[in-house]
């Protein structure tokens, strides 16, 4: 017979938040810190006062890594690991310049990855929780999107892939959301903005399903979440 699981709620513990200073990053900071964890942000700018930070620029692979070790000395090892951080490079593939389509990939999935394989030691000593975050664009493929498509596919294949190389070690999920009412859209040219009737999901919402997803007993793990808006189009 298997060992029998302990099913009480695990205390959050201190909590890495890439692109933790807007959009859903910021909103699961909050989630985080409401539920008695410590969250602890890396993002490009500066979070909200009080909370514990690197200023790094996620799509330089070593930087990063640099800066979770720094962290850990600093401030705490990390007992969870949350990806929130994205961008993304509107446009026909032949229109965008290469730099700006490569960036995407190098913050959505390089950051991805290195920031957990810098945190993984210390997760793998505590039993810890990966919550990675792709997309409803990550089932499904549209145009004028190659960049944010491909890094999103490519996070839900490679959470599958952590998950089974770190099972009964680290918990690993991979959140799906639908479109949110965050900074995310802001500066797009009109064509790829929702427009005033999207039904959008309140970030906060979204947030609150990842404190679920960190707080499940040692050896039960949620795997996926599909989370959005009742109205979302975007999914199936």
């Amino acid at each position: 017979m298997s060992a029998p699981v302990d099913l009480a709620q695990r205390d959050l513990g201190t909590v890495y938040v890439t692109g933790g200073s807007s959009g859903l990053g910021a909103a699961v900071v909050e989630a985080v810190a409401a539920a008695g964890g410590t969250p602890v942000v890396l993002d490009r700018v500066p979070p909200a006062s009080g909370v514990a930070h690197a200023v790094v620029d996620l799509s330089d692979s070593a930087a990063t890594a640099d800066a979770v070790t720094t962290l850990a000395a600093e401030v705490g090892p990390p007992d969870a690991v949350v990806t929130a951080a994205g961008v993304d490079a509107c446009g026909a593939l032949g229109e965008i310049e290469t730099e700006r389509w490569e960036q995407v990939i190098r913050v959505n999935l390089f950051g991805t990855v290195a920031t957990i394989r810098a945190a993984l030691p210390y997760l793998d000593e505590r039993r810890g929780t990966v919550v990675t975050v792709a997309s409803t664009l990550a089932l499904r493929g549209v145009g004028d999107a190659t960049a944010y498509c491909a890094s999103k596919f490519a996070i839900r294949g490679f959470s599958q892939a952590l998950s089974a190389e770190m099972a009964g070690r680290v918990g690993v999920t991979c959140l799906v959301p639908g479109g949110m009412r965050t900074p995310f859209f802001d500066g797009r040219p009109e064509q790829y903005r929702p427009g005033p009737e999207a039904d959008l999901n309140d970030p906060r919402s979204t947030a609150a399903t990842v404190v679920m997803a960190l707080r499940q007993p040692v050896g039960c793990e949620i795997r996926e979440m599909l989370v959005m808006s009742s109205g979302e189009t975007s999914w199936p």
